[in-house]
């Protein structure tokens, strides 16, 4: 009987600490977890199972690792938030499939993505062409975003380009200036122009239709 109360008790006070560890830890959808967010909660909950499972090994000696694994998740999260580059490290970049409505190979092969992953994720959007798509954005959770070719041709007039960014935490991002057939010097001047002088004083920048969206970093 002892063994059975035991059981209900750790696993009722198991599933309140992890409750509470993945609140502190952040909200995120499934599909948008991190590398980092993934190891951390398979981790967490293997630590719990083994926990219910081994009654006599003392709950303190699973209940510090579990609390360790996220002191260490929220350290990197608020790492990955002031720093873009250790953030590509862990999470990667968004890679642009589809182009102007043309697929770009290179980027499909650098991120081991084949057609059939493709034609799979253009399925699950109702799009059933690869010619009815004008980007197609392979985002660094994996899913798909895609926009589509409009039909209409004063509608295709007014759709332009795809927003593009170009400032991030303050460093330029230069693949996507050449994504768009620009350079460092010309971001630069065009941003002397409308009186931002410092690029790290820039938490973001992007660039859509010959305008620029630009949002300052908040003062301390």
């Amino acid at each position: 009987m002892d063994v059975y109360l035991g059981i209900i008790f750790r696993t009722l006070f198991l599933y309140l600490l992890i409750i509470v560890i993945f609140r502190l830890m952040g909200k995120r959808e499934i599909g948008e977890l991190s590398i980092l967010d993934l190891v951390v909660f398979i981790m967490i909950g293997e630590m719990a199972v083994i926990a219910i499972e081994n009654t006599k090994d003392p709950l303190i000696h699973s209940v510090i690792p579990m609390v360790l694994l996220m002191i260490i998740q929220i350290t990197l999260a608020l790492i990955s938030l002031k720093s873009k580059k250790f953030r590509d490290l862990v999470d990667g970049q968004p890679s642009i499939i589809i182009n102007r409505g043309k697929i770009d190979e290179n980027a499909m092969r650098k991120q081991r993505y084949n057609f059939d992953d493709l034609m799979t994720q253009l399925r699950e959007k109702d799009i059933r062409s690869i010619a009815d798509v004008e980007f197609a954005i392979l985002e660094s959770s994996g899913s798909l975003s895609v926009i589509e070719k409009l039909k209409n041709s004063n509608e295709q007039q007014k759709q332009g380009d795809i927003t593009v960014p170009l400032i991030l935490d303050g460093t330029i991002e230069e693949e996507n200036l050449k994504r768009i057939n620009k350079t460092n010097l010309w971001l630069r001047q065009e941003l002397k122009k409308k009186g931002f002088r410092d690029v790290k004083k820039i938490s973001f920048c992007s660039y859509e239709n010959g305008e620029f969206y630009i949002d300052l970093q908040d003062e301390d």
